[in-house]
């Protein structure tokens, strides 16, 4: 008997006892619901969790500090920031960019507004490899003699605190015809406001904006920047006012780099390298979706084997049905073998009818999942309370891929194959003669 005939008697034999069929299949349609349904909500989660990441976040920058050097076996550049092993760092497959970091606190003034803010000196011909936009003027470019780039949110900053006057704006930055940066913290500020920065002689710097950047979703929203040869003589000029050694022996070193990772699959192994061969300490928004992977991984699999509960009543339910079938159908497998059936032919088609009752259950299962998925997404996503929670606004709650409905499809499958195991090798053992003598 080939393979065709084998498929249209079992259809046949299905259709026979269609009540019988419709119970068995019902069972695997509400096991196949539950599971996928269940890691469709996990999905949800992990997706919401990993959009809430990386608004506050650039998942592409690692942050790397000095870990003060002196490494084992003689290596005195281990976990030291200087010119050397940021060479090393930017080796590294999967680097697209490094640049040191040196910051400072200070005041700018625009006019008779103010504000505080974090200043980075940083190499301004990464800025565009490290996929900085603006949305007004440009980036920041090596020859830009004092020139600064904004973050997107530092000119809302601005405020004249002699008047309590709030407020400013890109266009209000980048029209500025002078802007004043120094590190006097009392610059702006009413006569009775004491800071101790009154009796250190601070030096005043004429800075002209060249843009500010668009939203990277990282912390230089909250910066900016300049170059670091600018920089770093502000930097004296600041160490000498407040009276600090500004001396340097031995090689230039930093404490803190930037590093951006093109692809951010590479992440994690380029921030073992930084810490475990180069000795740094690293810091990066990805090390949080780790955690987060890991938290949905556990909640998919508490909900998936919460789903699998039920396909496996689903599989007895089979297993009940090709029984039952064997029983009722005891003389029809015996003339099978007395007219010279194949005994792998009988068992064959209990197999084949059993997975038939699977992968139907599993087809409808599925489609009724997306329904359902359809439906929460509908319902309780977007700006829904439970898309809230999850995932901020705009979020689903239930998320398919197509590899689950097809995995879906034929784990039902399986599971009907192996529920009619046991009664198929059942059928292929009966005696014939017990078979034709059975009413």
């Amino acid at each position: 008997m080939n393979f065709r005939d084998l498929i249209d008697l079992c259809y046949r034999n299905l259709l026979r006892r269609r009540t019988r069929t419709v119970l068995a299949v019902m069972g695997v349609i509400v096991g196949v619901c539950a599971i996928v349904v269940m890691l469709s909500i996990g999905f949800g989660l992990t997706k919401g969790y990993e959009d809430q990441i990386e608004s506050y976040g650039n998942l592409h920058l690692i942050e790397i500090y000095s870990n003060g050097g002196g490494g084992s076996y003689g290596d005195s550049d281990k976990g030291v920031l200087n010119e050397k092993t940021l060479e090393a760092v930017a080796a590294i497959d999967g680097v697209d960019a490094v640049t040191p970091v040196v910051s400072e606190y200070m005041v700018m003034g625009i006019g008779k507004k103010i504000a505080s803010m974090e200043i980075r000196g940083i190499d301004a011909d990464v800025l565009e490899k490290f996929n900085y936009e603006v949305q007004e003027g440009r980036l920041l470019e090596p020859t830009d003699k004092m020139g600064v780039l904004f973050g997107n949110q530092v000119p809302y900053w601005f405020y004249n605190p002699k008047k309590n006057d709030y407020g400013g704006d890109p266009e209000d930055v980048m029209a500025a015809r002078e802007i004043i940066l120094t590190g006097d913290h009392s610059y702006g500020q009413p006569d009775d406001y004491y800071t101790g920065d009154e009796e250190i002689d601070y030096q005043q710097y004429e800075v002209r904006a060249v843009g500010v950047l668009a939203n990277p979703n990282d912390e230089s929203s909250y910066c900016v920047f300049m170059n670091m040869t600018d920089f770093e003589q502000i930097q004296k000029d600041l160490q000498k006012a407040r009276g600090e050694n500004t001396a340097q022996t031995g090689p230039k070193t930093y404490n803190r780099a930037m590093v951006y990772v093109g692809d951010i699959d590479k992440a994690d192994d380029i921030s073992e390298i930084l810490r475990d061969e180069l000795g740094f300490q690293t810091y990066s928004d990805s090390d949080w979706m780790d955690q987060v992977k890991d938290t949905t991984r556990m909640i998919q699999a508490v909900l998936g084997g919460i789903g699998a509960i039920s396909l496996i009543v689903a599989a007895l339910g089979i297993t009940n049905t090709m029984i039952m079938s064997i029983y009722e159908r005891t003389k029809e497998i015996g003339v099978m073998k007395v007219i010279g059936a194949n005994l792998r032919d009988i068992r064959r088609m209990f197999l084949i009818e059993a997975g038939m009752i699977g992968f139907i259950g599993g087809v409808v299962g599925v489609g009724f999942s997306i329904l359902i998925s359809v439906l929460l997404n509908t319902f309780l996503g977007g700006s829904g309370a439970l898309g809230g929670m999850i995932g901020g606004m705009g979020s689903k709650v239930s998320i398919i891929p197509w590899w689950v409905i097809l995995g879906a499809i034929a784990f039902a499958t399986v599971v009907g194959i192996i529920a009619g195991y046991s009664p198929a090798r059942r059928a292929m053992r009966l005696s014939a003669l017990e078979s034709l003598r059975n009413e």
